[in-house]
């Protein structure tokens, strides 16, 4: 059996919460041995000094009001929340419980490291912040789509007409490059909301980099050294190969804006292996085995507050004018679409690194596989096109491409004039061209009903924005045509034509099933 005075000591030495008693003059008196594993001073270093010395110095205001309302007040503290610094200069989040004793003129309390939650909680925050703009972002890309399929369109259309007159083209011309430069703005957005639609095949990472290190030297000054450390036994990885370029090539054109006086860019590739520890720190994160892309270049780094927002879109540290704001944006949706987490360590001063991680798959890589056959060239057209659009703007554009090649259109504005114009058509249907949600429906609903009557009938998607029931987590599912808005009518026209080059059973079965 233990005496009374034993079990006090063995309750004050054994627990993982900081204990303590600490006087209404505002020193500790007492503390457990957590206190020195927690924040790394000795138990002596921490009763001299005055407890108000470890606060956090935007923290001090809020404990100065709690330690008063224990000490003039008499109140208990429950669920305290303030920062602690440690013996080498880092801050620990402390949560408090603390109970006052004004005729000893002393407060017992208990806290308990959560700094590890804390920074869990602000990853999730960010995340949900991310994901709110995300949402936000691809629906104005949506709806800048379709307006600028008709306004490229259109001009696109315009410029091919004969006879021209020299002034009026060249202010198309000025049209058509402003409405490019907004598709690409759009399609930026549309890659940080992971609305885009990826075509994914298993890739060699080392590969891209390879190909794209030409491009990279002319891109840099001279004044930037690039270093690349290639892993030659890194896996495979199942993700959109242009894309993967593009995510690279922002992370060096990133690292470029922040060397500006020169400096080195190393890009290295290798294999991680995630495990439940590093899960732990990183709640996004999935076990396993991964490819890991890392980016570092010796610039001036970052602060907090800026990596805490650097893969908001729009967002930039840059003069105005000087950049949109999307790059890392769009790394950052492009590589959450593709399965994988992207981290970023940076110091004011030391420069940064991105990490990009990769899910490994088995496979050969798509370069090292055959070729595809080239899909066939744009043509006319005799076949009948189903069009079913409810902006009346681009339906009109649609049938005024399909028309002028040849083919014979019938356009429906929702699901039930699409039935309708269907049952009033007499031959044969060879495509039916629809954007994927329909007023009164989807298209889902109507290809059963169409290829019951015409089972040959060929289907192409066409939409601004992927989030809907032909693309799961922006990946295509098989054998799904898609024609991404906005499109200039050449590649409108030649869609349309490689669709019904197909063979029959290719494209039907799938659609009706």
């Amino acid at each position: 059996m233990t005496t009374p005075a034993e079990d006090e000591l063995r309750f004050f030495k054994l627990p993982m919460d900081m204990l303590c008693i600490a006087g209404f003059d505002g020193y500790f008196k007492r503390i457990n041995d957590t206190w020195e594993r927690v924040l790394g001073w000795s138990r002596a270093e921490i009763l001299r000094a005055p407890y108000m010395d470890f606060v956090h110095p935007e923290d001090r205001d809020s404990t100065t009001a709690a330690a008063s309302q224990q000490s003039q007040e008499g109140k208990t503290v429950f669920s305290f929340q303030n920062r602690y610094r440690c013996k080498d200069g880092s801050y620990r989040w402390l949560h408090w419980n603390s109970v006052p004793f004004a005729a000893e003129q002393l407060m017992y309390a208990s806290a308990r490291d959560i700094t590890e939650y804390k920074h869990t909680e602000e990853r999730l925050n960010q995340a949900q912040k991310l994901e709110a703009i995300g949402r936000l972002a691809g629906g104005i890309a949506h709806d800048f789509n379709n307006l600028l399929t008709v306004i490229l369109g259109r001009g696109e259309m315009a410029l091919s007409r004969k006879g021209l007159d020299p002034a009026l083209a060249r202010d198309l011309g000025l049209i058509q490059s402003a409405g490019q430069k907004a598709s690409g703005l759009t399609r930026q957005l549309l890659q940080f909301s992971r609305q885009q639609v990826l075509r994914p095949n298993v890739v060699d990472i080392n590969a891209i980099v390879t190909e794209l290190e030409p491009m990279l030297r002319r891109l840099l000054p001279e004044s930037i050294a690039i270093v690349v450390h290639l892993d030659p036994d890194v896996g495979r990885i199942n993700a959109d190969a242009s894309q993967l370029e593009q995510v690279v090539l922002n992370l060096a054109l990133n690292a470029r804006d922040a060397m500006e006086s020169g400096g080195r860019l190393t890009i290295e590739t290798t294999t991680a292996m995630l495990g439940t520890e590093y899960q732990r720190t990183h709640a996004e994160s999935l076990p396993g085995t991964h490819v890991l892309l890392a980016v570092t270049d010796t610039g001036h780094g970052m602060d907090a507050a800026t990596r805490a927002r650097i893969f908001e879109p729009f967002f930039t540290t840059k003069e105005l004018g000087k950049g949109t704001g999307l790059g890392l944006a769009t790394v950052y949706g492009i590589v959450k679409q593709s399965g994988g987490n992207i981290w970023v360590y940076s110091e004011p001063g030391h420069g940064t690194i991105f990490k990009v991680y990769l899910p490994t798959v088995k496979g050969l890589a798509a370069a090292d596989a055959a070729p595809a056959a080239a899909a066939p060239a744009a043509g006319r057209g005799t076949e009948t096109v189903l069009v079913v659009e409810d902006e009346t703007a681009i339906a009109e554009l649609t049938r005024d491409v399909l028309s002028d090649l040849g083919y014979r259109v019938i356009l429906s504005g929702d699901f039930d004039e699409a039935l309708l114009r269907a049952r009033e058509h007499a031959g044969e249907i060879h495509l039916l061209l629809t954007d994927v949600v329909l007023p009164r429906g989807t298209a889902q609903d109507l290809i059963p009903a169409l290829s019951s009557r015409w089972p040959g009938m060929k289907v192409l998607y066409m939409s601004g924005y992927t989030s809907h029931t032909i693309v799961q987590n922006g990946v295509l599912d098989p054998g799904k045509n898609f024609l991404q808005k906005p499109f200039m009518p050449s590649v409108l026209a030649a869609k349309v034509r490689e669709v019904l080059a197909q063979p029959a059973g290719l494209n039907t079965q799938s659609e009706a099933s």
